[in-house]
């Protein structure tokens, strides 16, 4: 094996393990997770509200890339992207995974659930609050669009600079947010010796949520 190989094979991370119990768990697991973003900000993660989003093409074919985390109440995980971008032509069919991974705490949260779109007003109040070049980065990307080269970027975002100027700079209707709305949420806390905990709490018809423990 090369030396890089040899190194990747022979890697082993040390865990802060703090016991997940049952007994201890919220019985709603949005209060779970709260209760985990919370220790999460307080450690002094990079960007803890980072996330994985999982999709899977017409083909099949699984997708995933990093977004970040903008809202989270009992309705749902919210983002923000571009509707004509890959990730939004493939959240077409209302199925999404998300990922969170703070290492640091050894922990992770696995959410699954259905996807739907926020209304315009909310996309509204959430890209006004937005840095201004930020705002024109949405006007400039075609978002997973092939473009010639940097220049042909750099150009279209001048381009919308000077449309813009002095003007409030109002969100392009291709561009919004989602809502992930769980049926099961998986909270893993790791354990040095790999016997680590997992907690699933999974929604039942009723609304309610049920807690069960996995093997890990």
């Amino acid at each position: 094996m090369s030396n890089t190989n040899d190194q990747i094979w022979a890697f082993r991370s040390k865990f802060k393990y703090v016991p997940l119990e049952e007994k201890y768990a919220a019985k709603n697991p949005i209060e779970q997770f709260n209760k985990w973003m919370q220790d999460a900000l307080k450690t002094g993660i990079g960007e803890p509200n980072a996330m994985t989003l999982a999709t899977v093409d017409k083909k099949g074919f699984p997708d995933a890339r990093i977004v970040l985390l903008r809202n989270v109440t009992k309705k749902g995980f919210t983002f923000f992207t571009n509707y004509r971008s890959t990730k939004g032509i493939e959240l077409q069919n209302k199925k999404a995974c998300l990922n969170f991974f703070w290492q640091e705490l050894a922990r992770q949260v696995r959410v699954v659930g259905t996807v739907t779109k926020l209304s315009a007003r909310e996309s509204d109040s959430y890209f006004n609050s937005r840095p201004r070049e930020n705002q024109l980065s949405a006007w400039a990307s075609d978002q997973s669009r092939t473009v010639n080269n940097r220049e042909a970027l750099e150009k279209k975002y001048l381009m919308m600079d000077k449309k813009f100027q002095n003007k409030k700079i109002p969100r392009p209707s291709y561009w919004g947010g989602y809502a992930v709305l769980p049926v099961s949420i998986e909270f893993w806390q790791g354990k040095q010796n790999r016997l680590h905990d997992r907690i699933i709490y999974i929604k039942q018809k009723s609304g309610k949520w049920k807690m069960e423990r996995l093997s890990p």
